[in-house]
């Protein structure tokens, strides 16, 4: 129950909603609750041969004027109650959705897509329900209870009412028992649901990678594993749920039974008449629907405070980086890194240390070294995905910390090495970061990435559908692809991380030169592996085990005759036995 403890935030935002709602569904249950009255008043007329032909036909208008006002009221309350719970929903996924894109790369590291897919989807539909259902049943029920009581105890016999109750606090029990149980049990599903989730969408994005290998047979094997710890979790939960109707139906039976047994006596000594028993009886069995009321809220309440948890969880998860800086924009793409020493959070091993180096605007950066030693790191301190009380990066001589991370996101431009494209047109993921760019400044963009001509040999040319994740692109014409979408983006500062690699060495080149014409003035950092990337940059930065081990031009570097020397000698041989010369 203390899903809605946790929702009051929400109750207090849509009270008008909820209050008209309730204010509706009163108007019902008073409506329902003369039902039986007016039974009981019938039979007793019939018993006592004082019933006559006007008094049924008006008996009658009456009954179908409360039905008809029943059938509008409720259809009015139900729509007013679900557009709210609707309107959390939407509201939960826009919190989520926000919270997640603000998120470090180490927060996804933690958190698997199919988890976060299910937080998302399940998680937050129990929520909706608990906001909807779980007051429908709530107030459904606690409203019945009271009229159905009220009725039975003043104006029937409360005698006859203290005698029918007896059996309900032992179903209290069994719901409060019950409810702990179902807690546990859904909480367990939804993380097993999270694990098949998780599978399911690894196996879809490596299905050729799983064909390729022969894995058909063992993937088969490991998924049915997972889907049957998925099954064996939802059967646990409804093993539990199907608990409630066996203690509701023993608990109302009961207490039928000694209504009848006691009511019937008092018929016979004339402490009751025959009408009042029958809608005593009638206003019993009224009483069934709030005891499946009361057990369905324990299951709505149960799995919507399981689900609530695991949402919490996540949103509790502070950002690395606090968005607490005041300057809007970028003025110079001139960046200066300082750092003595950072360490990613719940580490110990130190990533990075005893780094200086300036890069005037409009100059080229050329980041090297071997797998490991910290090119990464220094593009997530640059794009400021962690900070560190040892590291001072400035870009026009502001610090990143004092600017707002959403200016400080527009100043640049980044390609990653895995190039991610949306399952669109080639013109729309272009286009990605300017919606409303002229296919021209599209074209344009495409042709200092090399790969205009490419596009404009498909069929459809910038029309073309990709396929999920560019699925039906090479390697080479995503990364180029992406290339252009940061160029369209005309950023201050641009970011290559290892983005040529899947381009051969003459189009690279070409590539390089498109950007040294287009970008004058704008400020450029290439990360690569191939030094071919780096060898007219401004200034390279070779980095060994996490500091700065040789820093300069293309040129100086060689005679120093360090291990940038070497890693050029050896991959120009490479080159060499490769083209056969």
């Amino acid at each position: 129950m203390n899903v809605f403890f946790a929702l009051g935030w929400y109750f207090k935002l849509q009270w008008r909603k909820y209050a008209t709602a309730i204010t509706l569904f009163v108007l019902v249950d008073l409506l329902e609750m003369s039902l039986p009255l007016i039974t009981g008043l019938i039979i007793d007329s019939v018993v006592s041969r004082t019933l006559t032909t006007q008094s049924l036909v008006g008996y009658g208008v009456l009954i179908v004027g409360i039905a008809i006002a029943v059938y509008i009221l409720r259809f009015l309350w139900r729509i007013t109650l679900f557009s709210a719970s609707f309107y959390l929903a939407e509201l939960m996924r826009q919190r989520l959705y926000h919270h997640l894109t603000r998120m470090a790369p180490g927060f996804f590291q933690k958190y698997r897509t199919g988890d976060l897919m299910a937080r998302a989807t399940n998680d937050i539909s129990a929520v909706e329900m608990a906001a909807g259902e779980g007051v429908l049943s709530a107030i459904d029920g606690l409203m019945t209870s009271i009229f159905v009581l009220t009725i039975m105890t003043f104006i029937i016999d409360w005698k006859l009412t203290l005698i029918a109750l007896l059996p309900f606090p032992i179903m209290a029990w069994f719901f409060k028992t019950i409810g702990s149980r179902l807690h546990n049990s859904f909480r367990d599903a939804q993380e097993r649901f999270s694990e098949l989730n998780d599978r399911v969408q690894e196996s879809i994005a490596g299905i050729r990678m799983i064909k390729s290998f022969g894995r058909e047979k063992a993937e088969d094997v490991a998924f049915l594993e997972i889907a049957d710890r998925a099954a064996e979790a939802n059967m646990s939960v409804a093993k539990t749920d199907s608990l409630y109707d066996p203690a509701i139906f023993l608990t109302v039976g009961t207490s039928y039974f000694l209504c009848v047994s006691a009511g019937g006596y008092m018929v016979y000594t004339g402490d009751l008449t025959l009408g009042m028993l029958t809608s005593f009886t009638m206003y019993l069995g009224y009483l069934i629907w709030p005891m499946f009321a009361y057990g369905w809220l324990m299951n709505i309440a149960e799995r919507g405070g399981a689900a609530w948890n695991r949402i919490s969880q996540l949103l509790e998860v502070s950002s690395p980086v606090p968005d607490t800086g005041t300057v809007t924009g970028v003025t110079s793409p001139d960046i200066s890194i300082a750092i003595d020493r950072f360490q990613y959070p719940d580490t110990d091993a130190v990533a990075l240390y005893d780094i200086d180096l300036r890069v005037p605007a409009g100059q080229t950066l050329g980041v090297v070294g071997h797998t490991g030693s910290g090119k990464s790191t220094l593009l997530h301190l640059l794009m400021r995905h962690y900070d560190g009380p040892e590291t001072q990066i400035a870009i026009s001589g502001v610090k990143l910390q004092d600017y707002q991370l959403s200016a400080l996101r527009d100043a640049m431009a980044i390609v990653p090495q895995d190039a991610f494209l949306f399952t669109a047109t080639i013109a729309e993921n272009i286009a990605m970061g300017c919606p409303d760019a002229e296919i021209a400044d599209i074209r344009r963009a495409a042709d200092i990435a090399d790969i205009d001509a490419d596009i404009m040999s498909f069929r459809d040319s910038y029309e073309t559908l990709v396929g999920e994740r560019g699925v039906t692109l090479s390697g080479g014409q995503k990364q180029r692809i992406a290339i252009a979408r940061a160029l369209l983006l005309d950023a201050p500062i641009l970011i290559l991380d290892d983005a040529l690699s899947a381009v051969d060495v003459g189009t690279e080149q070409r590539i390089l030169r498109h950007l040294r014409d287009a970008r004058k003035g704008k400020t450029t950092v290439i990360v690569s592996h191939r030094l071919t990337a780096v060898e007219h940059a401004d200034q390279i930065l070779v980095l060994h085990q996490g500091h700065q081990s040789e820093t300069g031009k293309h040129r100086a570097l060689i005679n120093a005759d360090g291990w940038y020397k070497r890693l050029y000698e050896y991959q120009t041989l490479e080159r060499a036995v490769e083209s056969g010369k």
